[in-house]
């Protein structure tokens, strides 16, 4: 571990005999590999066009513990540009791996023809590339610098992540004209922090057209701030969490306005959400086609819309139509999940298919056609993270819905999903505040995962038959979100796999048949799954063990963890309910039976009971869980895992039969 120290003394290929005896044991004994060194610079300097141009450069040093480290050595560089020729230059790319062998280091340099580019979307390249010859105990370099002319690009720094960081430091140095938010997500401690006023002198040249340039000479206090993290431990991904990435220590910047001199005009670079939503709006690859005629769409909305007399049957029909006729496409440079279109309005409908966005602007253009009101809404999924709504930092964005108001209600709507039904939005969209983005009043939109219940409801009947052997039938009516989930897996493959999967997880003892699944093409309704089934194991022999929670219920707790250093946030609020009335086998009697129980979670914010009773010839048993919130805080932790605990025992006791002497 480092000591108190100021500065990191690392240079690159500045490596010793002794550096490959640094472990990872004494810091974090689970780590796969270690980042000895992060550092990252981001600075300015005049340019030729009579602006700046920002200068990043990144070093990083990392010790591979064992294989499973490997990954770290897999790196890629996002190189931005736009469609006026402007665009992010990749200089002095380096990276080296060396390994020790009987005591003597061996260097192995990356080949520049190992470095490859691969489009990400219409504006953002990446620079791929592996370090070579990694082996367990390599140590390998990484040095780069990137040049960009937007002032946008003022790189985000994590001072914290998978791995553990010995040593993260970031520098920044903006010049005076220059006016970032800077925005801290998680721990807000700092070894080093520093913050100073730095006497730099910019020179900027502008072409005038003429045989010389206009040359301008920038100074003034420029804002020096740099950050240390020490010994900084890996976060890794516990179950039911949105994003790792919500709780890494992070620093971000955007750009909010332009000041050329003390006493000079202040220019706003969409530094609220009516300016940014202005922007947006006339965008050509976001609300740009929504102002446009689009007449076009004329004769294919007489169609949809035959017979429909409300707005609400309107919006109704022509979200369907979107819903089952369009496909939100995955492929090479063209990401399913974007915040901008990348199609006009006309090819997406010639296509039937496009982005997120593509398809979700299409949809509020055809509602506005249709004289309804919609807007767009941006948000971040789940798995984006978190977005900031007192800021409109875009680049914390990542997907597209609609607002629609027929009549005097209002509804959310994604057609890129094809099992949504109306009104639903898939459960990685509610992740907070969204943003409805109009020019009259673009408003904050609340979406948590709290607003979700997922209510489920198992019945469970079995009865001997008239030679007493028992059978029974089984009925499932899914939550919204597992219908979807559902729908996907029967669709892509086929209903006749999905019933081998139930028969498998059942087993042996049981034998399915009259498998059926209702509204499977019923978006808007809950699946039903259904089927018959025989028991063999309620049979034979003097002492018949029998859980009668079937494969439903919890087998295990899905809070493993003894500890947990952020919070739980399960995708929806559980209601699941569980029935069943059972004959006693013939032959035998009951021996031992559950206990019922009810036992309150945090008194008020859930419940789990479980009831059972014997008749003289039948069992009958309810079982219901309840959740009433879908967060929970750290210091809830470990009352959540203990309740989850007794959940899971208590749905695994069996009843004992015993046969009749």
């Amino acid at each position: 571990m480092l000591q108190a120290q100021d500065k990191a003394e690392y240079k690159f290929g500045k490596i010793t005999a002794a550096d490959f005896n640094l472990s990872a044991d004494k810091f974090d004994s689970g780590a796969n590999a270690l980042i000895i060194a992060d550092i990252g610079t981001a600075k300015f300097e005049g340019n030729n066009k009579g602006y700046f141009t920002l200068i990043f450069t990144r070093f990083m040093r990392v010790k591979i513990i064992n294989k499973n480290g490997f990954d770290i050595g897999s790196r890629e560089i996002s190189l931005y540009h736009n469609n006026d020729g402007d665009y992010d230059k990749l200089y002095s790319l380096k990276a080296s791996t060396f390994n020790l062998e009987n005591g003597v280091i061996s260097e192995t340099k990356l080949d520049d023809k190992s470095v490859f580019t691969q489009k990400y979307n219409n504006n953002i390249d990446d620079k791929k590339f592996t370090v070579p010859a990694l082996k367990e105990g390599s140590i390998f370099d990484i040095e780069y610098t990137v040049k960009s002319p937007f002032d946008s690009r003022l790189m985000p720094w994590s001072f914290q992540g998978e791995y553990p960081r010995l040593w993260s430091e970031y520098t920044v140095t903006i010049p005076p004209p220059l006016h970032y938010v800077m925005r801290l997500q998680g721990d807000g401690h700092f070894d080093i922090s520093e913050s100073k006023d730095a006497n730099i002198v910019y020179i900027v040249r502008e072409s005038n057209g003429t045989s010389s340039d206009d040359t301008y000479t920038i100074d003034g206090p420029s804002t020096y701030k740099r950050w240390v993290k020490k010994n900084v431990p890996a976060i890794h991904e516990e179950p039911f969490t949105t994003t790792i990435d919500n709780y890494y220590s992070r620093m971000t910047f955007q750009l909010k306005y332009i000041q050329w001199s003390t006493q000079g005009e202040m220019h706003d670079q969409n530094s609220t959400w009516n300016a940014r939503a202005k922007t947006l709006m006339e965008n050509a690859n976001f609300g740009q086609a929504l102002s446009n005629d689009n007449n076009w769409m004329t004769d294919v909305l007489k169609e949809i819309l035959q017979g429909s007399n409300t707005e609400d049957e309107k919006t109704y029909k022509i979200y369907c139509y979107i819903r089952d006729n369009f496909s939100a496409v995955d492929k090479p440079g063209y990401n399913k999940n974007d915040l901008y279109a990348r199609n006009s309005l006309k090819d997406v409908f010639k296509k039937k298919e496009g982005n997120v966005a593509d398809i979700n602007l299409l949809l509020v253009a055809m509602l506005r056609k249709a004289e309804i009101k919609a807007d767009p809404v941006i948000l971040s999924t789940r798995d984006n993270g978190i977005a900031d709504p007192s800021y409109p930092l875009l680049d914390e964005y990542n997907y597209v819905i609609c607002e629609a108001h027929p009549g005097d209600k209002w509804i959310t709507l994604d057609a890129s999903e094809p099992y949504n039904g109306y009104g639903q939005l898939p459960v990685s969209c509610y992740n907070g505040w969204g943003h409805v983005i109009n020019e009259e009043l673009p408003v904050p939109i609340l979406l948590t995962a709290d607003s979700l219940r997922e209510t489920s409801l198992t019945n469970v009947i079995i009865v001997n038959d008239e030679k007493g052997k028992p059978s029974g039938g089984y009925t499932n009516v899914l939550g919204k979100s597992e219908s979807n989930n559902t729908r996907k897996e029967i669709i892509s493959s086929s209903l006749k796999d999905y019933q081998k999967k139930i028969q498998k997880d059942l087993g042996s003892d049981y034998t399915i048949e009259n498998f059926s699944v209702d509204s499977l093409k019923k978006c808007d309704f809950p699946l039903t799954i259904h089927y018959d089934f025989d028991l063999k194991s309620l049979s034979s022999g003097d002492i018949l063990y029998f859980n009668p929670m079937l494969d439903d219920g919890y087998k295990t707790n899905p809070f493993k963890s003894m500890n947990r250093l952020y919070p739980v946030e399960i995708p929806f609020k559980i209601d699941e309910t569980y029935m069943l009335t059972m004959d006693i086998p013939a032959g035998y009697q009951v021996d031992e039976i559950p206990k019922s129980v009810r036992v309150a979670y945090n008194e008020d914010e859930g419940m789990f009971e479980y009831l059972i009773q014997k008749g003289q010839n039948n069992l009958q048993m309810r079982v219901h869980l309840k959740l009433d919130k879908a967060f929970f805080p750290v210091d809830e932790y470990s009352t959540l895992r203990d309740f989850f605990a007794y959940v899971v025992k208590k749905e695994n006791e069996q009843i004992v039969f015993k046969k009749i002497r």
